[in-house]
């Protein structure tokens, strides 16, 4: 018996890990404003600002609010490559440079795949949005994002 509940302490150690590496963690929550042709719309955006909490984004989510989004941010500018490896839901990301100028969307990305996507240039952030959001609301190359992060709002 002391065997079987050993073993069984010993699984249930070992699988830990991997259930908890599916766990969806919220982050800090605040208010980015996109501005458009069409007007300013306010998402509610979690941010991420470390190399833990950029690598997490928005894997294992299986729903996302139309007006909710993740900020991935950068202190200096790079080229940034995402991709949507265990990330259950498409996504718009919006690279964006520093001023908070959208330089890129990648529309309508595919759930799972590990596809490297980059807007090709420097950016500090990567806003990301359900699929669809960006053309829905006019988002797009030219369009501002405002918040602390960008010297331009």
């Amino acid at each position: 018996m002391r065997i079987l509940a050993s073993v069984l302490f010993s699984l249930l150690f070992l699988a830990g890990p991997s259930l908890a590496s599916e766990e969806v963690v919220r982050l800090p929550v605040e208010q980015v404003i996109v501005t458009t042709d069409r007007g300013d719309i306010a998402f509610a955006t979690e941010i991420a600002t470390s190399d833990d909490t950029r690598s997490r984004g928005l894997m294992f989510r299986r729903s996302m609010g139309e007006r909710e989004a993740m900020l991935f941010h950068w202190p200096s500018p790079r080229v940034v490559t995402m991709w949507m490896r265990n990330t259950y839901l498409s996504l718009d990301m919006l690279f964006v440079t520093a001023d908070g100028t959208v330089v890129h969307v990648q529309a309508n990305t595919v759930p799972q795949s590990l596809d490297v996507l980059s807007a090709g240039r420097d950016v500090t952030a990567v806003m990301e949005v359900i699929a669809g959001t960006a053309e829905q609301l006019g988002i797009r190359p030219g369009s501002k994002l405002k918040h602390r992060f960008f010297n331009g709002s």
